[in-house]
């Protein structure tokens, strides 16, 4: 769309995208470097704009970083899991055969089984650290029962540390 005359409807430029998305310009652009956006239109004179459907991908590389603490290289991988599934839901509206729907689906099982393990380690690791915070916890607590002063109850001191 380079070269085009003006801008598609439903499409952003590049600080309009960042503003209704919650992240910096350059984090979009630092996205697209990493592989975890895929390179957006671009306006005459070489301004990027940003589809509806790279909006919802900047969605979702905030929610696996922010709500599921994933790095970078996992939301890639999360990511490009995705997309091969979305390969896979195209192909599958065209006419095939049984067989060949029946290979799309072995494949999109794989993939969907890949981002399971990923999740899986990530919640392994979220769990073992929630562990040793308990138990970090327990520690203060039982420090502050036994060396608590006369009259002052230890789980409220437990509370504020």
């Amino acid at each position: 769309m380079a070269g085009d005359g003006p801008q598609p409807e439903g499409y952003l430029q590049i600080g309009e995208a960042a503003a209704r998305a919650d992240v910096t310009q350059r984090t979009l652009r630092y996205y697209e470097e990493k592989g975890l956006l895929r390179p957006p239109t671009r306006m005459e004179g070489g301004f990027r704009l940003y589809s509806p459907d790279d909006m919802e991908r900047v969605r979702r590389i905030k929610e696996l970083r922010d709500l599921l603490g994933f790095s970078l290289a996992d939301i890639k991988e999360m990511i490009e899991a995705e997309d091969v599934k979305e390969q896979i839901r195209s192909h599958w509206r065209r006419d095939a055969d049984i067989s060949e729907k029946a290979a799309e689906i072995r494949r999109a099982r794989e993939v969907t089984l890949q981002q399971i393990a990923l999740v899986d380690e990530k919640m392994g690791r979220m769990a073992e650290m929630r562990r040793q915070l308990d138990a970090r916890r327990e520690r203060y607590d039982t420090w502050l029962h036994a060396n608590a002063p006369a009259g002052a109850a230890a789980g409220d001191q437990a509370d504020g540390a």
